[in-house]
This record gives structure tokens, C-alpha cells and sequence, in this order.
């Protein structure tokens, strides 16, 4: 059976990446092509190394292929991760593809424990992670991190103090919590607050990163508009639990990244204490705090339902401790997994022009 370099490529042309609804060859995925008539070799460039759907895309493009050389031909196929940006030559933070504020309406609905999984979650995977806690009521990741007592180190570049971050379970951190004791009182005024945030944009050297998430303070304040004001932010997360109080007031945490002069996507809602799962009944859900609230937000806003994460004593206890759960084998950090690559596929989507989609959450 003879075939060409073009005939692959048509073949490959027929294999539609699942989320952005195109083909692999018009979306510039496919790399390397070689062919000669014992062996085919190519390799497929995916939008994040946190994707899920990596084995159906392999598997789409060895039958593709097959099709066409027959089952004699070797065929060779490397699967890689380059993620996509918008944020091409920004003179600011520069090797930084994307930014993602992790928000949410109220305090006390375990944003930043959140946040420090999905940061470990997507490290994980092979992406190149930074954290800026911006928490100033609580910066809580020095804590989850167990790095309370560090300070960052501080290096002279052409007569300025840049800070390099710490880099813990393969995330680079700075917090407002390494500016002060862990055991004094620091009293942030607005101002205060917005100037070290600029610090931490400006002055940092985070180098290359695939995703840098911010962990905002909850509700709406200075810092949210300097965020936004200081950097193009790829897109926002909001955390919230399913009870009324905390869904209304994520309905103002949406209405402000939807302002005019904020104008930041959501990239979707996430709900913490969905539910309680006892760890010896570990197949129990009981509601403690309403079923469904985020999920039925998310449906009402029309944005995605990026995860239900449980209510599991195990993951408090993590955090406390220092070692994320989701560091951790088993279910809490497989739950952490999965959102974290459902986070990764909407940060595509995005970047690709394409409309945001609605997740179904298992659930």
C-alpha cells in the first residue's frame, strides 16, 4: 500500500480535538510528520499537559492513520503539551502564558484551600505553576505550603530588588503572609495591599509558568481592580458552597468581573462542601449545606460547573498539616485532579475564541 506525507495528514485532518471542535491538522497540533514505507512518526502537540482527554485523541489518530497505511506500517506517535496563551509579548510578567484569579463572594467557603490544590494538581500533571496569595485577611497558603517560617531570597537586577518566589511541591508561591510574622498582627490598608500585589506582578522573577493563580480576598475590594488594572487576567474562578447566603453573594462576585472597566471571563464556578463524605462510608453523601447551589448557578449564569468537591475531613486536615491533599493517592486527590484538568481544558477553550462550555459534573 503506497501513501504520502499529504495523505496522513489528510487522514489526521478527520481527528477533531473533543473541546475546541476542530481538527488536529488546521489547529497546528500536529508536529514532526515523517513517512517512509515501513514507518509513520509524528507528534501531536496538546493545549495542556492536564488533559484528559489524551488517550482518546491518541487512540482517534492511530485509527485515523491506520486507515490508511494498513497494519504492517510502524507507526509512532509522541504526545506533548504546549499551553496556549493571549498574552503574547506582554511587557509585564512576559513568560507568564496565563493568568487565573480564583475568587470568591465570601469568606469561609475554602477558596485558598482550593486554590493550593488546583496550583498542586496542575503541577502534577507537568505544567509550570505559580500561586501569588493575595488573601490579606488570611493569607493561609504559607500554611497549606508549610513554609510559614520562609522568607523569599531577594536579588539585585539592574539596581532593583526583584523577589524570587519559593518553590514548594513544584509551585512557585509568594503571599502577603511572608511579608509579616505568622504570629503578629498586620493591619492592610486597601492601598497597602494593592502596592505589594503590584510588587508581586513587577518585582517577581517567576520566569516561564503555564498558569499563575491568584488567590484573591473574598468579597470585592482595591485589590480585585489593581488586578485587574496591573495585568490581562486570562480568565476568573469563583469558589463558593451550595448554601444561599454564599450563592448570593457569589451572584456579586460575578456581577463585578462582568463590569465594564473589569471585564474578566469566567472561566467557571466551583462547589466546595458539596457535600459530606464520612471516610469510613465513603460511598455516603448528606447535604449539610443544600444540594446542587453552585451547579444550579452555574446553569442560571450559563457558565461552567468546572467541580463538586466534598466535604471530607481529610482534606481540612491536609491543609493544616502542610502537605495538600491533593499530594495525596486516592479519592480527594483524584477529585482535585479531575477539576484541575477541567480547569486546564476551559483555559483552551478560552484561548482559543471558543465559547465557554457547560460541564456535567458527576455527582
Amino acid at each position: 500500500m503506497s501513501f504520502s506525507q499529504s495523505d496522513i495528514l489528510k487522514a489526521l485532518s478527520t481527528v477533531d480535538d473533543p473541546d475546541l471542535k476542530r481538527d488536529l491538522v488546521s489547529l497546528g497540533m500536529i508536529k514532526d510528520l515523517k513517512v517512509d514505507p515501513r514507518k509513520v512518526s509524528f507528534t501531536v502537540v496538546l493545549t495542556t499537559p492536564a488533559c484528559p482527554l489524551k488517550e482518546k485523541i491518541r487512540q482517534d489518530c492511530v485509527d485515523a492513520v491506520e486507515a490508511v497505511i494498513g497494519p504492517d506500517v510502524a507507526l509512532d506517535i509522541t504526545m506533548t503539551a504546549s499551553v496556549t496563551t493571549l498574552r503574547d509579548n506582554a511587557p509585564l510578567l512576559p513568560g507568564v502564558k496565563n493568568i487565573i484569579a480564583v475568587a470568591s463572594g465570601k469568606g469561609g467557603v475554602g477558596k485558598s484551600t482550593v486554590t493550593s490544590n488546583l496550583a498542586v494538581s496542575l503541577a502534577r500533571a507537568g505544567a509550570k505553576v505559580g500561586l501569588i496569595d493575595a488573601d490579606i485577611y488570611g493569607p493561609s497558603v504559607p500554611t497549606m505550603f508549610n513554609c510559614e517560617h520562609e522568607q523569599p531570597a531577594v536579588k539585585q537586577v539592574n539596581g532593583r530588588n526583584i523577589i524570587i518566589p519559593i518553590e514548594q511541591y513544584g509551585v512557585k508561591l509568594i503571599s502577603i503572609g511572608f511579608l509579616a510574622p505568622p504570629d503578629s498582627a498586620v493591619v492592610w490598608r486597601g492601598p497597602m495591599a494593592s502596592s505589594a500585589l503590584k510588587q508581586f506582578f513587577s518585582d517577581a522573577d517567576w520566569g516561564d509558568l503555564d498558569y499563575l493563580l491568584i488567590d484573591l480576598p473574598p468579597g470585592t475590594s482595591d485589590i480585585h481592580l489593581t488586578m485587574v488594572q496591573t495585568v490581562p487576567v486570562t480568565g476568573a474562578v469563583i469558589v463558593t458552597t451550595p448554601q444561599k447566603v454564599a450563592l448570593a453573594d457569589v451572584k456579586k462576585g460575578i456581577g463585578m468581573f462582568k463590569q465594564p472597566q473589569i471585564n474578566v471571563p469566567i472561566l467557571g464556578i466551583i462547589e466546595n462542601m458539596a457535600y459530606f463524605t464520612p471516610e469510613e462510608l465513603p460511598d455516603n453523601k448528606y447535604y449539610i449545606f443544600g444540594k446542587d447551589g453552585g451547579k444550579n448557578l452555574a446553569a442560571q449564569y450559563q457558565v461552567p460547573l468546572l467541580g463538586q468537591i466534598p466535604l471530607v475531613q481529610g482534606i481540612r486536615e491536609s491543609g493544616d498539616s502542610g502537605l495538600p491533599a491533593a499530594l495525596k493517592d486516592g479519592p480527594m486527590a483524584e477529585a482535585f485532579q479531575t477539576l484541575a484538568e477541567t480547569l486546564a481544558r476551559q483555559v483552551a477553550i478560552r484561548n482559543a475564541g471558543q465559547p465557554t462550555q457547560l460541564t456535567e459534573v458527576a455527582g
